[in-house]
């Protein structure tokens, strides 16, 4: 054991392979082979740190690609000799790096055409009675990038997620859906999360004057009914809220066709948190004096 102790405490000096690991990648590149990315290091250390290659006889050294490496074209270069202080550095302390080979490591790559495109939000959901969204979906994210051939990204306009099922929701919607893949192309990211508030939700209802627009100035009519009523539906925190001011009804006098007697109410103005509306009288009856 006295003898084992004493040799592994003695200084070798032995040649290791260093496998790169290149990361911070741009999401169009794809390495060639990694299985060139090795270097050659001459080290002197301790036996004892020396003992781990009895069993794996490399160790990785993690490059960054955006600040490590120079990029061409067609290829990254990584100048060792320049950087021998980020390999002492990963290696550690136990290991002195005595040479490198080669002076520069050649990572070749290819790169593949890319874009952004839209994401079309599919749901299936089912709200509890009295509940509803209040704002609508939101997405982490409303684009997404989709890397390929040339050919094949430009014939895709939008990309679909995978259908969003919730039954009885009654609180706050926050959930992570995937994306439908394309074949042959890569998705960056692959799922977003989806948010939504939801609210309790009661219907209203309301007198609302009618205002006829456009009609000429030396035109009299009377027209009946002089309001409406609008049936609305809204969250509880904002039912308090509502007034008549919130709301315009009008009819437009040149929409008239001939020997036609009565106007159409539409709805101008309304609310923004109010989610859905409609106006009880769907005509306006009218004479001209």
């Amino acid at each position: 054991m006295f003898l084992i102790f004493s040799k592994l405490s003695n200084d070798y000096k032995q040649t290791i392979l260093l496998k790169v690991n290149l990361t911070n990648v741009e999401d169009e590149i794809i390495l060639q082979d990694d299985s060139s990315f090795v270097m050659e290091a001459y080290i002197k250390a301790k036996g004892f740190a020396l003992v781990p290659f009895i069993f794996k006889n490399y160790k990785t050294i993690v490059l960054d690609a955006k600040t490590d490496v120079v990029t061409k074209p067609e290829h990254y270069i990584f100048d060792v000799d320049k950087h021998k202080y980020l390999i002492e550095l990963q290696l550690g302390s136990s290991y002195k790096v005595v040479s490198l080979k080669p002076d520069s490591l050649v990572i070749s790559y290819s790169k593949r055409a890319s874009k952004y495109i839209p994401i079309d939000l599919m749901t299936d959901i089912d709200f509890a009675s009295g509940f509803d969204i209040l704002d609508g979906y939101s997405l982490s994210t409303d684009s997404v990038k989709i890397v390929g051939s040339l050919d094949q990204i430009s014939k895709i306009k939008s990309i679909v997620t995978q259908k969003l099922t919730l039954r009885q929701v009654n609180k706050d919607i926050n959930k992570s859906v995937k994306l439908k893949l394309y074949e042959g192309l890569d998705v960056f990211p692959k799922a977003v999360n989806v948010e939504a508030k939801v609210r309790r939700f009661t219907e209203g209802k309301i007198e609302i004057p009618i205002t006829i627009k456009n009609k000429p100035s030396n035109t009299v009519i009377n027209y009946f009914p002089k309001t409406v009523t609008v049936l609305y539906y809204v969250d509880l925190d904002h039912y308090n809220s509502i007034n008549i001011s919130d709301f315009s009804i009008e009819c437009d006098y040149t929409a008239i066709e001939e020997n036609q007697s009565y106007i159409i109410p539409k709805i101008t103005k309304k609310p923004e948190f109010v989610k859905r509306i409609s106006v009880k009288q769907k005509r306006i009856d009218f004479i001209k004096l």
